[in-house]
Formats: C-alpha cells, sequence, structure tokens
C-alpha cells in the first residue's frame, strides 16, 4: 500500500472531489449557469462568476497531454516508488488533471503523448482518501 499525501480539512473547493474518490469516483464541478467544466475545482465559476455549481462523475477515460518522469525523489511517500511519472491527463468530459500513469514496466518508454489511460485509485496506508491515477487502456 501506497504512502502518497492526504488532503486536509476543511478545504471547501476540493472537498466534494476527495469524498468522491472515497467512492471511487472521479468528480468534477461544472457551472449550472453556462455549462462550463470548472477544474481545479472551487466554490465560484471561473467563465461567469456564479456560484451555482453542479459536481458530476467522470468515467474517468482521457489521453496523456504531458508527462515527465520523476528518477529520483527523497520525500517519503514516494522513495519506494523509483521511476515514476507525473502526467496531465485530458478528460474525455473537457477537464485537465495533474495525476500519474501507473501500470507500465518502464516509465521512460511505455508512456507517450495522445496514449489513452483510465483512472483507478489507489489505497493509502496512513490515509482515508484513496489517490486517482491512470493506467494506460488497449
Amino acid at each position: 500500500m501506497a504512502k502518497r499525501p492526504q488532503p486536509r480539512f476543511p478545504e471547501p473547493n476540493t472537498e466534494p472531489y476527495w469524498e468522491g474518490a472515497k467512492q471511487r469516483e472521479l468528480r468534477y464541478p461544472v457551472c449550472r449557469e453556462c455549462n462550463q467544466v470548472i477544474f481545479t475545482p472551487r466554490t465560484v465559476c471561473t467563465a461567469c462568476g456564479s456560484r451555482d455549481l453542479e459536481w458530476k462523475v467522470s468515467k474517468g477515460e482521457g489521453t496523456v497531454y504531458t508527462f515527465s518522469v520523476v528518477r529520483q525523489n527523497r520525500m517519503p511517500g514516494f522513495v519506494d516508488l523509483g521511476a515514476y511519472s507525473v502526467a496531465y491527463i485530458d478528460l474525455d468530459e473537457g477537464f485537465r488533471l495533474l495525476s500519474g500513469v501507473i501500470g507500465v514496466d518502464d516509465p521512460t518508454k511505455d508512456i507517450h503523448i495522445g496514449q489513452r489511460v483510465r483512472v483507478e485509485f489507489e489505497d493509502q496506508e496512513d490515509g482515508e482518501y484513496p489517490i486517482p491515477l491512470f493506467r494506460p487502456v488497449g
């Protein structure tokens, strides 16, 4: 089980997002006034300023927009990972999420821009909130 950092509450912008993660759902807010997808989560629409937002559930599928591979890390929750990816994922619902791509033998060779991925939730040893990560599909 991993030891990635956990969110700290109270935090009104992202708490519904993390509560969704506990349910293995990738949630995102949408403005009811202008239909804008808002990500990173916040309490006000970045397009029109409305506070009338609703939370939806993503199907969790998207495309690698770009990525980097971290080869050395001294942060305790990441030391045991070895080389790992940090990636921006473009979700099919129209938002971009910073996450990681897992389930590859070599992140320096097995991940590419445009690759299709699907969310998985990784349980954490010292926390109640699983972390959304992405695995290649197809």
